[in-house]
């Protein structure tokens, strides 16, 4: 019998699902990582721990403290979990752009969640600047800080990247996913290029961001948007995202992404969120232009509870000039 102690054992160590339509029709082996079954519900629970004892090992984060975070929901539920279990406070400044389930979802956890105006990062009122400055406001407190906190691409390095390697017995060709704070990508990608330097490392990114660019050009420039995705794409280049070796970028829109997450529910049963639609609509057009025989990890970020009010909801989607694709 293989026993896990507990909820921080619990995170990381997810299954590594084939996608098996998309194989199918690709001829390549697509690969999803299925990090909707850590505690939390997401990938984020990886930099959420990480940024946890990261800060408890720096003496930064005393017993009874608190942690104050700006984030687009799940790194702000994967630390409300992770503080839960340690007996931290956990404070969140939330922009006012993301689904009402992931707000509902943080305040039952416990976590105090303050919704504010959605602006740019330029902007000192952006939901990340305020947080920090509260943060700084407390004692025993820390800012999380994901965007620049490079404990959050640390996790990656030692967990996820190892995961893949060995799951694949070192087979994998291709990783892809998209990037917010860039700490899975950066963090996975640095791993798997010390394993075999070949293994090629694709940006998938919305519309509406800057890193399709800032990998194709050298320069973080905004494409046309906005995409209704959440907690994806970017319009700087972050700390975590800063030092990743990235072979290419490709960009996946919205009704492509609605496409692919409305396929997958009625063909296969899956029920992903928008940055899983992202990712794995990246892995499919690189299969595509690799051809057959190669094998493509991504992300399968979150599933699609946290998203019914808006990826899931037809009124929400026509609004935004998306049809609801037809699978009778």
């Amino acid at each position: 019998m293989s026993i896990v102690n507990g909820l921080i054992s619990a995170i990381g160590n997810t299954p590594l699902i084939r996608i098996n339509s998309l194989s199918e029709e690709t001829g390549c082996e697509i690969l999803g990582k299925a990090e909707f079954m850590n505690p939390g519900g997401s990938v984020k629970d990886r930099a959420a721990l990480w940024m946890v004892q990261e800060a408890e090992k720096d003496g930064s984060l005393k017993p009874g403290g608190t942690v104050v975070e700006g984030t687009a929901g799940n790194t702000g539920i994967g630390l409300a979990h992770v503080c839960n279990n340690r007996g931290y406070k956990t404070i969140i400044y939330m922009p006012d752009n993301q689904s009402q389930e992931k707000v509902d979802l943080l305040r039952t956890l416990g976590a105090e969640v303050r919704v504010v105006p959605t602006v740019p990062y330029a902007d000192d009122e952006n939901f990340q600047k305020q947080a920090g400055r509260f943060a700084a406001t407390l004692d025993n407190a820390i800012w999380a800080n994901q965007f620049d906190n490079t404990a959050n691409s640390l996790s990656h390095y030692e967990s996820t990247g190892p995961e893949i390697w060995s799951q694949t017995d070192g087979g994998v060709d291709v990783f892809t996913c998209s990037v917010g704070t860039g700490g899975t990508l950066a963090g996975t990608s640095a791993y798997l290029k010390e394993k075999n330097p070949d293994i090629k490392i694709v940006l998938a990114d919305p519309m509406g961001s800057a890193l399709y660019n800032w990998v194709t050009t050298g320069e973080a420039v905004m494409t046309p948007g906005p995409s209704m995705t959440e907690g994806i794409g970017n319009s700087r280049v972050t700390q975590n995202l800063a030092t990743a070796t990235i072979d290419e970028a490709v960009q996946v829109d919205d009704q492509e992404m609605v496409n692919m997450v409305y396929r997958l529910l009625h063909q296969e049963g899956w029920f992903f969120g928008s940055s899983s639609g992202i990712n794995l609509g990246a892995a499919v057009k690189i299969a595509k232009e690799l051809g057959p025989g190669h094998t493509i990890v991504t992300i399968l970020c979150d599933d699609g509870g946290k998203y019914q009010s808006r990826l899931y909801n037809p009124a929400f989607l026509a609004e935004r000039d998306l049809a609801v694709p037809s699978f009778a």
